[in-house]
């Protein structure tokens, strides 16, 4: 069956839903998204998060950036307005399309925005109205949070915390790890 359990590489033990983590990091339910050539997404690398539930394929997977776009039919939360995302009558979901069609469908939207359909009206307008203005500002918002610099920089960030076994987050040091209680015990006098 296209588009199964095994052919998209679920992670089952994820509760409330099945989390997608095949192929891409198999640390969390992420999969990336390459702004397109010739979009002012180029070269961005935005994260999604997917939900698949246990109904699918007859219900969609929950799709949703996690990268902060400037886009008409993203909002600030990152939910996507797009009709196969949705079940019918509002929407166009069928249980014979799958999530890599759905990942197209999202790169087709940030390649041809819908502004008549916006979650994100000042936006749409600006698409509509002043499309210079729209392409510089989804630039910069893509050079800001999406950029491949300010990735290698997060994971460079990310390789210096360690988890403790109480959950804490600490900075690795040369030498030595201070955790959240022996930072506290040396503040106290």
């Amino acid at each position: 069956m296209e588009g199964s359990a095994a052919e998209v590489g679920l992670c089952v033990s994820c509760a409330g839903g099945k989390a997608l983590g095949g192929g891409v990091k198999p640390r969390n339910p992420l999969r990336e998204i390459i702004g397109a050539a010739d979009t002012p997404y180029e070269k961005g690398i935005f994260d999604l998060e997917i939900v698949v539930p246990e109904r699918y394929p007859f219900e969609p997977p929950k799709i949703r950036f996690l990268t902060p776009i400037y886009h008409p039919n993203i909002d600030s939360a990152g939910r996507i307005c797009l009709d196969v995302l949705k079940l019918p009558p509002k929407g166009a979901w069928r249980p014979s399309l799958n999530i890599s069609t759905l990942l197209t469908s999202i790169q087709l939207l940030m390649v041809e925005p819908n502004p008549d359909d916006p979650l994100m009206a000042d936006i749409s307008s600006e698409y509509k109205y002043n499309k210079q203005l729209f392409l510089i500002n989804a630039k910069e918002w893509t050079e800001k949070y999406a950029s491949q610099q300010k990735r290698a920089l997060e994971e460079k960030t990310n390789q210096n915390e360690t988890k403790t076994t109480n959950g804490s987050v600490t900075q690795k040091r040369k030498g030595s790890t201070i955790g959240k209680e022996e930072k506290k015990s040396r503040l106290d006098p």
